[in-house]
């Protein structure tokens, strides 16, 4: 049966229909959908920690995402919104940083007469831009997760062949497209996956360190003004005493070691109020950078020192310590993502599958052809051993650092609890020794003064002792204060020090494809 060009044409047409049909089959017959929580078990990653502070930083992983654009969600399309970004369904897109405005918390805390401690501290979360770094890294290591978990774009062309050879020439359309086999995708999102929950583990302990360094300065600046107002009182106090002592001295009765002595102590404690200002003013600029706000201005302090002491179970207090400190928290979770990059990389061998299919027409017979090519690498001299080998160091060295982050926070807290204990014990004898002692004193001064048994320097001497054991109390208070924020802050301090991004990168996805 001889057959007309028209023929061949409606023939190739339905070919190259063909060849698209197959080719989309290709597409969407191998489909994925990477789960994106980390089984714990196939991981082999050791015990971890299920206190409040690790769960709490392991719910919020949409918040920190958010954090970047600093837009909290106001409703639900929004709240849905941040789900998409987490569970990597569609890629990230990071926004511009822009520092989120606090001011208005500031303004309206000085118009109200001052400030609190939870005041600074939401102004220092807002701003800070340690806490900025980390929360941008968060959304890197996020949008690397995505990306290692995409499936290859498909290839779509043409091939002529014999096409100077008119009437035998062959027109062909494909498509192909790369299987990847080996669940190496899924892999490569666990190992992300522990890469994101490490990055969130390390921005929950920026906010722990901006908060201790906040109360620590807020406690040291409201000790130094509360020395202030003491300085203030007893400083009227020297400078009539300095005055008693010229007009008893022009009187007859005083000496002029008196009026010397009366002198010193004013100018002494002039001295320690100009000292004590400027160390305020010291303070109050590290508030105000740790704030992200450099040119907030001073206001007055609202709080309390502590008075009330206790004892503290330093073994038990570190036990809890470690296995609850976010630090600790994000060393694990690399320990997890270097048992998750072993298990990736000993399936990396294992060839993926590359399939092409083309349909066409040749007119050199003027009928239809189908063509279907199927490649695999050969494993012959790469097998992956080096990279295998690497990722067994690495889950050693995870674990070393593991151990080395436990033994620091054991040593940390040992220094914290020498300050914790030598405040406590300032305060103690302060409270129940001293100060009453310096007040008897005082007393018992002036009436043997009145009675003519001491002589003026004497009064001096006891109004100096009580001004020093008041100052000498408050800065206890304020050592104890600063102590105890450390321990609440799992002794993690420097919220101005550079901070670690280890968000990775999507070079999973390239040696998934690369096959080398």
């Amino acid at each position: 049966m001889v057959r007309s060009k028209n023929d061949g044409y409606r023939l190739q047409v339905k070919n190259l229909g063909l060849a698209f049909v197959a080719g989309s089959m290709l597409v969407t017959g191998c489909s994925m959908n990477p789960s994106l929580t980390q089984n714990e078990n196939e991981i082999q990653k050791p015990p971890v920690s299920t206190s409040k502070t690790e769960t709490a930083a392991k719910d919020t992983e949409q918040d920190a995402l958010a954090t970047v654009s600093h837009d909290a969600p106001a409703d639900n399309a929004e709240k849905s919104e941040s789900v998409k970004l987490v569970n990597a369904e569609e890629p990230l897109t990071p926004k511009p940083l822009e520092p989120v405005q606090a001011s208005a918390v500031y303004e309206q805390s000085a118009l109200g007469g001052g400030i609190s401690l939870q005041e600074l501290e939401s102004i220092a979360l807002a701003n800070n831009p340690a806490i900025q770094e980390l929360a941008a890294s968060t959304q890197k290591a996020a949008g690397y997760r995505t990306q290692v978990t995409t499936r290859p774009n498909p290839m779509i062309g043409y091939q002529g062949q014999q096409l100077a050879d008119r009437g035998t020439d062959q027109h062909l359309a494909f498509v192909e497209r790369e299987f990847v086999t080996a669940n190496k995708l899924e892999l490569n999102n666990r190992v992300l996956n522990a890469t994101l929950s490490a990055q969130l583990q390390e921005l929950e302990a920026q906010r722990f360190r901006v908060r201790t360094d906040i109360q620590i300065r807020f406690y040291q600046a409201l000790a130094m003004q509360k020395q202030l107002e003491l300085i203030s009182e007893f400083l009227e106090v020297a400078e009539k005493g300095a005055d008693f002592a010229q007009q008893r001295l022009e009187a007859g009765e005083g000496t002029r070691v008196d009026v010397l002595q009366s002198k010193i102590l004013y100018s002494e404690v002039q001295l320690t109020q100009r000292q004590t200002k400027a160390k305020l003013a010291a303070v109050w600029r590290e508030i105000a950078a740790i704030s992200g706000i450099p040119e907030m201005e001073y206001t007055k302090l609202h709080g309390t020192l502590p008075t009330n002491t206790g004892t503290q179970d330093w073994d038990v207090l570190a036990t809890k310590m470690v296995v609850s400190s976010p630090e600790y928290s994000a060393a694990h979770d690399r320990i997890s993502r270097a048992y998750a990059a072993l298990e990736r990389q000993e399936v990396q061998a294992i060839p993926n599958i590359t399939a092409q299919l083309g349909a066409g027409v040749d007119y050199g017979t003027n009928s239809g052809m189908l063509n279907l090519q199927v490649g695999v690498p050969i494993p012959v001299s790469n097998k992956n051993y080096g990279n295998i080998d690497a990722a067994q160091a690495e889950i050693c060295r995870a674990q070393m650092e593991l151990q080395r982050i436990k033994n620091d926070i054991e040593a940390r807290l040992a220094v914290v609890s020498k300050e914790y204990d030598t405040a406590t014990a300032a305060i103690d004898v302060y409270s129940n020794n001293i100060l009453p002692s310096a007040v008897e004193s005082l007393d018992l001064a002036n009436q043997a003064y009145k009675a003519g048994e001491v002589g003026f320097v004497q009064i001096l001497i006891a109004r100096k002792t009580f001004f020093d054991t008041n100052l000498q109390f408050v800065n206890a208070q304020s050592q104890l204060a600063a102590a105890q924020a450390k321990i609440d802050g799992f002794m993690l301090t420097g919220a101005l020090n550079s901070v670690r991004d280890d968000s990775g990168d999507a070079s999973l996805r390239d040696q998934t494809f690369s096959q080398q």
